[in-house]
């Protein structure tokens, strides 16, 4: 048992200076160490017959072994929104320049309906189509 904690003084002062334990992909890795010394815990008391407090220190090492392998969600980038000139936006439509209100929302519809990410398309194209109704729309 003292030789896991010197290994993790050991762990933790060459890791000083690094970035933050918290931030990032730190935690999975001070989960990882979390899990294998409660392994090795629960094998040494098991050894020693002490069956409660191995078992106890079974489940905390799935349990962190388990927090080890999920991956934190990190900040959902978007791109920039870019408003299309009018030829643009008419040429993503598929519309020409006397287009009404109906049209442009009809156009709208049975692209989207094939663009959408839901339906196997891209954001990028979903936000393009977007961009061009609503610009067709203030201008109409």
């Amino acid at each position: 048992m003292f030789y896991l904690l010197l290994g993790a003084v050991l762990a933790l002062f060459l890791w000083r200076g690094r970035k933050p334990w918290f931030k990032g992909d730190g935690w999975r890795i001070a989960a990882g160490a979390m899990a294998i010394a409660a392994f090795s815990g629960a094998a040494f008391t098991f050894i020693r017959g002490a069956w409660g407090t191995g078992i106890v220190l079974s489940v905390i090492g799935l349990w962190t072994a388990s927090t080890a392998r999920v991956r934190p969600a990190g900040p959902k980038r978007s791109a920039p929104r870019i408003e299309p000139g009018l030829a643009e936006a008419r040429s993503i439509l598929g519309v020409g320049p006397s287009a009404s209100r109906e049209e442009i929302l009809a156009a709208y519809g049975r692209l989207i309906r094939r663009a959408h990410p839901d339906a196997g398309g891209t954001e990028g194209l979903a936000a393009q189509l977007n961009a061009a109704r609503d610009r067709l729309l203030r201008k109409a």
